[in-house]
């Protein structure tokens, strides 16, 4: 019998790249579940955090950044981010109050004006904000798209991340609980460890190589008797000259990335890591459909 006191539903975050969805789904979680690296375009799939509080469960979804996509990899992610808008409950629509608003904001918004589910604007990085040009800025949206709620906050402090839940319990039904209490991510451990891999390779290495890479499991085993968890994985890269920058000089950088990748991945999993990384060549990886499928990119 469904409790009538208790709400839940999905809730979807939609944004220019680099407005800071990841670290907004980081923040309301309480837990890393989205890399956040300081690149554009870092998040490719659309990644769940799962947030329980008192009489409601709310389902997250942190979405790709929606930009002009020019190859087919990008194309994927932006459709991926558009495609959650029908199929959630409440749209979280945010932008960063540090930087001008521009065409992609209002790309954005021309879509919304197609939809029936309510929007809050979530306006970010507020502590970067001159406190005298935050009101007209909210002036200036509130013209643009009739928002539910328009809300000041930074992710980066969790300053107005209690709010926005309290806006947006207010907006859902009342509904089932869809997962335990316990999982605050329907991704599977495998699909996380690739993503810190690859967010350790965004942080180390400078320029477009980062955008030209990919990460596989290729080995994910349990030796609980050694009470070590054995992960191999595999870099994808487009060209032989990005192979030898993932590597670096004497393997310092494969290195680098590897022991930064399993601190945290020890962390997420509770136990000793022996993490093995190798650099494979895949030309054009990126506008091919067979790699992007294996990779869970399609």
């Amino acid at each position: 019998m469904k409790d009538r006191d208790f709400k839940s539903g999905f809730v979807t975050i939609l944004g220019r790249p680099n407005v800071g969805k990841s670290t907004l789904l980081n923040a309301v979680i309480g837990e890393k579940v989205s890399i956040v690296t300081s690149k554009p375009q870092t998040t490719r799939n659309r990644i769940s955090g799962i947030k329980n509080i008192e009489n409601a469960q709310i389902v997250f979804w942190d979405t790709p950044g929606i930009h002009k996509a020019k190859d087919f990899l990008n194309r994927i992610m932006v459709k991926a981010a558009i495609s959650t808008i029908s199929e959630v409950d409440v749209i979280i629509f945010m932008v960063d109050g540090s930087t001008p608003s521009g065409k992609g904001d209002e790309f954005i918004i021309s879509l919304l004006k197609e939809i029936k589910q309510p929007v809050l604007l979530v306006i970010n990085k507020i502590d970067l904000v001159d406190k005298g040009k935050l009101l007209p800025l909210i002036e200036d949206f509130s013209k643009k798209f009739g928002f539910s709620k328009i809300i000041p906050v930074s992710a980066a402090t969790g300053d107005g991340v209690n709010i926005l839940l309290t806006n947006i319990t207010e907006l859902l039904e009342a509904g089932p609980r869809y997962f335990a209490e316990d999982i605050i991510t329907e991704k599977p451990e495998r699909f996380i460890v690739s993503e810190m891999i690859r967010e350790k390779i965004f942080a180390l290495i400078k320029d477009e190589v980062p955008y030209s890479t990919a990460v596989e499991i290729e080995e994910f085993k349990d030796k609980k008797k050694r009470n070590i968890v054995v992960i191999s994985a595999a870099i994808y890269v487009e060209r032989s000259s990005q192979k030898k920058i993932i590597i670096g000089k004497k393997g310092s950088m494969i290195k680098k990335i590897g022991s930064q990748a399993r601190k945290d991945i020890e962390v997420l999993l509770g136990t000793r890591v022996f993490l093995e990384l190798f650099v494979k060549v895949r030309s054009e990886w990126k506008n091919k459909g067979s790699i992007l499928k294996d990779l869970g990119l399609d």
